[in-house]
């Protein structure tokens, strides 16, 4: 796509520019030295340009690669903070901390600046890309939804196809298109392969390359779509990968686990340490039996292990294979309360730590259930390409608790397959913000 060659150079001296301002005016002589300046901003531009950071596409919005925003955050801070350490000098981490809180909050709040300006640019007529489209089939509607947001700055002149059509759009038969091209300022040429034949798609191929126009073809998938879908070359071949996972690099991977156990830890610690006593009082006070449950799981990959809860009914022989459900005269009182605000998944947190769960991920079911649903549900164990979760998209969607519709099934499992491949740091946070708070509100189906 057609950018703009002042985005780039613009972003790295605003970004090098605040980094220097903030250090400038926040940062004590001590700390600030001719070399400290210099490692902090060849740092910023080496993680930057290794993470690809820069780079942009039309399409490309303030939440965009917004999970490579944190990456950069987290690495520039890691730096940030080895350099203080080895240097030989005393320093107030609380202190550093403010400002480098101050100098990524800074960086954001430019980030948002500019593609607020950018989005009111293009609305308003700049940096616009003509563009047409070769053939007409289903595709063609997704497509001219993304050309009419005025924000991304295409401007759809209309398409070509041999079916003849009314449409004020239809521009004439695929033969008429190149002379069209030949007398109309068009930047970007769509090709949709299910209703060209090779020699048409091999001319156009050739026009755009020698009169510089931009091509680009949209497969003929046979209506087979993913929002993980991407196209890996294997040698010359390319091949359609339909679940390309951002779970599956290795950064992401690292990333999520590194935030499961300090998030983890620090729930531990400062929660569970007091907490587990005066629950396992009350539960005992109440019920004879343990204060942990403990139940057979799949996990991702269907592999089982052993998940953890406080015990919240009494102890009963249906726990491993009947729901719970409104009223359920299993439910103790203790056990009620537990379960209204979420107390009871609490234990959770350990079995994060040994690494068999996530903070955040597709909730797991127990293992009778699993084998009823991926028989009667389509697609329900793309779920279990991720590690199960405390919490998850689909429990604060409302869709947590007893299954009463068969289509409370299925919304649960499209949301928590929307989340396996649309994952993010970002996403996360999200999330378990929206637990505590629906967890203080109180939710209609935590029963």
């Amino acid at each position: 796509m057609r950018k703009s060659s002042l985005i780039i150079p613009i972003s790295v001296v605003a970004h090098l520019f605040i980094i220097n301002a903030t250090l400038f005016f926040l940062t004590e002589d001590t700390y600030l030295s001719l070399p400290a300046i210099v490692f902090y901003n060849l740092s910023w531009l080496l993680i930057a340009f290794a993470l690809n950071f820069y780079p942009t596409k039309r399409t490309e919005r303030f939440f965009t690669n917004f999970d490579k925003l944190i990456y950069l955050y987290i690495i520039y801070t890691l730096s940030y903070f080895s350099n203080l350490a080895f240097r030989d000098i005393g320093f107030s981490p609380l202190y550093q901390l403010r400002i480098i809180l101050v100098l990524l909050g800074s960086i954001t709040v430019y980030r948002w600046i500019f593609y607020y300006l950018r989005n009111i640019y293009r609305t308003e007529g700049g940096n616009l890309a003509n563009v047409i489209v070769i053939g007409r089939d289903r595709k063609l509607k997704k497509i001219r939804q993304v050309f009419d947001m005025p924000e991304l700055g295409y401007r759809y002149l209309g398409y070509f196809d041999n079916e003849s059509s009314k449409s004020i759009t239809y521009l004439g038969q695929i033969e008429d298109c190149i002379p069209y091209l030949r007398n109309t300022h068009v930047e970007e040429i769509y090709c949709m392969a299910s209703r060209l034949s090779s020699e048409e798609l091999g001319s156009l191929i050739n026009y755009a390359d020698n009169n510089l126009k931009r091509i680009k073809i949209i497969p003929d998938n046979k209506e087979i779509y993913t929002r993980a879908m991407n196209v890996e070359l294997f040698g010359s071949v390319p091949v359609l990968n339909l679940r390309k996972l951002p779970l599956e690099t290795d950064i992401a991977k690292y990333t999520k686990r590194t935030f499961d156990i300090i998030f983890s830890f620090l729930v531990c610690i400062f929660l569970l340490s007091w907490l587990v006593p005066i629950i396992a009082i009350l539960i005992k006070s109440e019920s004879k039996g343990p204060i942990f449950f403990r139940q057979k799981r799949h996990g991702v990959g269907k592999k089982e292990f052993w998940c953890y809860k406080f015990r919240s009914m009494a102890v009963n022989k249906d726990s491993d294979t009947r729901m719970m459900t409104k009223n359920d005269t299993r439910v103790t009182k203790i056990g009620a309360f537990m379960r209204k605000t979420s107390i009871d998944e609490l234990p959770q947190f350990f079995n994060v730590l040994k690494g068999d769960m996530s903070v955040v991920g597709p909730r797991p079911h127990m293992e009778a259930h699993t084998n009823q649903y991926q028989k009667s549900v389509d697609k329900y164990l793309v779920r279990h390409f991720a590690k199960p979760g405390i919490t998850g998209l689909a429990q604060i969607k409302g869709y947590r608790g007893e299954i009463i519709e068969a289509s409370d099934i299925i919304n649960r499992t499209r949301l928590d397959i929307f989340y396996v491949e649309k994952w993010s740091l970002y996403l996360d946070i999200k999330i378990i913000l929206s637990t505590v708070i629906n967890a203080v509100r109180g939710e209609e189906k935590a029963y």
